[in-house]
């Protein structure tokens, strides 16, 4: 049999391809599917996004002690053992360092945006740069595509933090967009009917809207946004229901629950809870609270000298979070992502903060049937090079995807464009098998 030149290229290949060699950290690429691991389970997913760019030395991968006033670079904090055997963390840690049997660090995330927050944070919600043609989904977006609602008066995807273009649906449409949350102890303030108004009236005026909205979408039934736009409206009035607004009743919580978690981020890290227990299928949480050190986690200058208060309150949330979740026997069926844009390095600027790194900085995974208890990938004396085991962006996205039982190789379509879930992504494949 002969086969013309074209033909010859596409069989070398995919043959070459298939036999490249992966290592242990990812799936094996010869398998027809990534699927040669164990389906995660997961059902849901709550991340805490550190926006700023978090300092992996003084929280997730310590190294020696450094000092701003000599300039020796290094770490800002004593470290402490963890319940991972051989593994330490930064003293403001304590409380998390306890549970991370539950948890997995990835010390070795790594990209090439140093300077430009805006476009780091765009890697790390939708897990590919920027592009001038096409406006990628979230990764809070591709899951609500993916899963299933679980009840249809629950919005798939919850924002407490800072709605913009990096966690929108890109081009799957807005009926895929965020619910975003101003308010933790009332929710959404246009979901809930004016003062005064009956659920008769409501009702009537709800019938109203119905028959004008299906009058509009037939007159311009070829406009997409017009048919995106009714989905949504549609959506908000489910959402008005008791099921998912009697989430924002945190005083209904036992007050050593709500003591647990501490701060105002620790009240969004229970409400966070509380709406996966409703069905809520992505939920992130910010946590950039300038007043507390004048800089959230962008530590130049000044910022860096009560870093640790952060460092300190984010402990507590994600302590509590952790057990109470495994309390409530929702931990395997919840992936938590500590995630941040990129991190900092080991030295110090003039006036004792620290700069931009982008080449190796941690992300924290924790429940979702992982399997825990890992320290993954390992960095230089600094926490600047990585020594082995370098996790990209896509590789974390699939890992986040095929946790929750999405195929980080399915192709979505931007019209008739297929684009894949991740950008080659391969999930770390020990933590599944």
């Amino acid at each position: 049999m002969s086969i013309d030149r074209r033909e010859f290229l596409k069989r070398s290949s995919a043959l070459a391809a298939t036999s490249k060699i992966g290592g242990a950290l990812l799936a094996d690429e010869a398998k027809t599917e990534i699927v040669g691991l164990p389906k995660g389970k997961a059902e849901h997913c709550i991340m805490l996004w550190l926006g700023g760019g978090a300092c992996q030395l003084d929280t997730w991968d310590p190294k020696r002690l450094g000092d701003p006033k000599t300039k020796k670079p290094g770490s800002a904090y004593e470290s402490v053992p963890t319940a991972i055997k051989g593994v330490r963390v930064a003293e403001h840690l304590r409380r998390s360092a306890d549970i991370l049997d539950r948890g997995v660090l990835l010390r070795t995330v790594n990209h090439n945006v140093i300077d430009e927050h805006a476009a780091a944070t765009n890697r790390m919600h939708t897990g590919r740069p920027t592009s001038g043609t096409i406006v990628y989904p979230s990764v809070g977006s591709i899951v609500a595509h993916e899963k299933k609602p679980i009840d249809p008066t629950v919005p798939p995807y919850v924002i407490m933090g800072y709605p913009n273009l990096t966690r929108g649906p890109g081009f799957l449409g807005a009926k895929h967009s965020y619910i975003y949350l101003t308010d933790t102890k009332t929710g959404p303030a246009g979901l809930a009917p004016p003062p005064g108004v009956s659920k008769k009236r409501l009702s009537r005026r709800e019938k109203l809207l119905t028959r004008l909205r299906e009058e509009f979408k037939k007159r311009n039934s070829k406009d997409p946004s017009v048919r995106e736009y009714s989905e949504v409206s549609e959506q908000a009035f489910k959402l008005a229901g008791p099921s998912f607004m009697s989430a924002f009743e945190l005083d209904r919580e036992p007050a050593d629950v709500r003591n647990g978690y501490g701060s105002e981020f620790g009240q969004r890290c229970l409400l966070a809870r509380r709406l996966v227990e409703r069905g809520v299928r992505f939920i992130e949480v910010a946590h950039n609270l300038n007043f507390i050190n004048g800089t959230g986690w962008d530590t130049h200058n000044e910022g860096q000298a009560n870093q640790h208060l952060l460092i300190d309150e984010l402990d507590k949330a994600f302590s509590s979070l952790v057990k109470d979740l495994e309390a409530k026997k929702l931990l395997d069926k919840t992936l938590i992502v500590i995630s941040t844009e990129f991190g900092r390095p080991a030295g110090w600027d003039g006036r004792g903060g620290r700069g931009h790194q982008s080449t190796a900085f941690s992300v924290v995974l924790a429940g979702g049937g992982l399997k825990c208890g890992q320290a993954i990938g390992e960095t230089d004396e600094l926490s600047k090079k990585i020594v082995n085991e370098p996790v990209s962006v896509p590789d974390l996205f699939a890992t986040i995807f095929h946790s929750l039982g999405i195929d980080p190789l399915k192709e979505l379509y931007a019209g008739e464009r297929p684009v894949p879930i991740t950008d080659q992504g391969r999930p770390i494949a020990r933590l599944f098998s």
